[in-house]
């Protein structure tokens, strides 16, 4: 089960990465979407985009606290708050990566600090 969390706002964004943030129903800013069971093309489109997203893999506890506070009856779209303590930095160019890209177990301290 992994979780995408759009991170990057629409300025300057290219018109194909658009459409495929678009496609994951990502459309604003803070807004996480979690698939249970991945398909090969969902995964292809995390990749694509995976400079304007922060996505990882979230256990159970995470999903089901997700889905207690910020979700509504049967939906897997999370609206979230912007992190408390803020975002360690989008990218530091070479040095130190950010919350942008696959941030694996990490995920998990990012969705609760976002609740």
């Amino acid at each position: 089960m992994i979780a995408v969390i759009r991170i990057s706002g629409q300025v300057g964004l290219r018109s194909e990465i658009k459409e495929t943030l678009k496609r994951l129903k990502l459309k604003k800013k803070y807004t996480c979407v979690v698939f249970e069971n991945p398909t090969e093309i969902q995964k292809g489109m995390v990749k694509k985009v995976k400079d304007f997203v922060a996505y990882g893999e979230i256990n159970k506890e995470t999903y089901e606290k997700l889905k207690k506070e910020r979700g509504k009856r049967g939906t897997k779209f999370f609206r979230l708050h912007p992190p408390r303590g803020g975002i360690d930095s989008k990218k530091h160019f070479g040095v130190k990566k950010g919350v942008l890209g696959n941030n694996k177990e990490k995920i998990n301290d990012l969705i609760e600090r976002m609740l």
